[in-house]
């Protein structure tokens, strides 16, 4: 997924900038983090949980690269199931190398 697929006609005005803002967030990387987050929930999410997803955004993006790759642990005030939910939707950013190539040509034979 590259880019934002779900209409937005049916949202209310908050739910469609927060929409716009996950795909617009400055690394590519969390664009993809939060735009598949917010294309798959961002109907359904509570008022109480559009306000921590609106707070978790505000959070400096190399932070939030480093919490959801694992580089970095994720802090406490962050460890909540909103953002775990947010996390598993992380792309592959494994580099592509010649070892993880081989590694995963060997996996699907």
């Amino acid at each position: 997924m590259t880019g934002l697929v779900r209409s937005s006609a049916d949202l209310t005005p908050r739910r469609r900038r927060i929409l716009y803002r996950c795909w617009h967030r400055g690394i590519r990387e969390m664009d993809l983090v939060f735009g598949q987050f917010a294309e798959q929930e961002i109907g359904t999410l509570s008022d109480a949980d559009l306000d921590e997803f609106e707070a978790i955004m505000d959070e400096d993006d190399h932070d939030l690269h480093s919490w959801v790759t694992g580089a970095k642990p994720t802090p406490a005030h962050r460890q909540t199931p909103l953002f775990d939910r947010i996390a598993s939707y992380r792309p592959d950013f494994d580099p592509v190398t010649t070892d993880s190539l081989q590694a995963k040509a060997e996996h699907q034979e």
